[in-house]
Parts: structure tokens; sequence; C-alpha cells
């Protein structure tokens, strides 16, 4: 059974940093095969795509919001996908997911949560101001 675990979440202050891990585990193709996403969603709020990678790990996609603060990256021997965060702001507090969609295409990002069929459990950012 595919299954996301995401891990590194915790509190932190305004212009301080956190890095996430997501491990990807019982996948049926290569984790090379599997394009990735980090959405978060904050309490009242749709959740939203911060940050996306091709299967190739080649291309990235950031919303205006967090680019030239968030860092997303993908290594395929550990099965893993990162999100490095930077100058965390206040607004940037919401539990994160991380999400795993088989890609035909390696150098394709998805934004959209309905292309992503694995998600992981989530783990809470707080940023105090």
């Amino acid at each position: 059974q595919a299954q996301l675990v995401e891990s590194g979440g915790g509190s932190v202050q305004a212009g301080g940093s956190l890095s996430l891990s997501c491990g990807a585990s019982g996948f049926r193709f290569a984790f090379s095969r599997y394009a990735m996403g980090w959405f978060r969603q904050a309490p009242g709020k749709e959740r939203e795509c911060v940050a996306a990678i091709s299967r190739s790990g080649k291309d990235t996609y950031y919303p205006d919001s967090v680019k030239g603060r968030f860092t997303i990256s993908k290594e395929n021997a550990k099965s893993t996908v990162y999100l490095q965060m930077n100058s965390l702001k206040a607004e940037d507090a919401a539990v994160y997911y991380c999400a795993a969609t088989e890609s035909n295409f390696p150098n394709r990002f998805f934004t959209g949560p309905s292309y992503y069929g694995t998600w992981g459990q989530g783990t809470q950012v707080s940023v105090s101001s």
C-alpha cells in the first residue's frame, strides 16, 4: 500500500527556517515515476500548492507567495522529497502535506490537488511573530 510520511514540522519564529521531509513506501512503481507536490492548508482556507516538482526532479513550481523562500527537491534513490523553508512568515503557518502522482511526463509538474492520488498525513508548521 502506497504511503507518504512527512516529518520536520514544528514551531519557529518569524524569519526562521524549517526543513520538511516526505518518505515514500509501498508504491507500485519506482519513485522516479512520480511527480511530487507540497501543499498546505490553514484553518478556514483551501488547500494550496506551495511547491511542485516533476518526476525527473528538474522542473519545479512555486507560487509567488513562497518563491525565493521555499525550495523543493527530490531524491529518487531515497524515495524522498524535501521542502526547505526559509524566511518563514506568520502566514506560512499551516498543516503541510506532501502528495504523489504517477506521471508519464518526465518534466511536468502538477499544481492542482486533484492530480494527486496519494497524500501524507500532514505535519504542522507554526510560525510566531
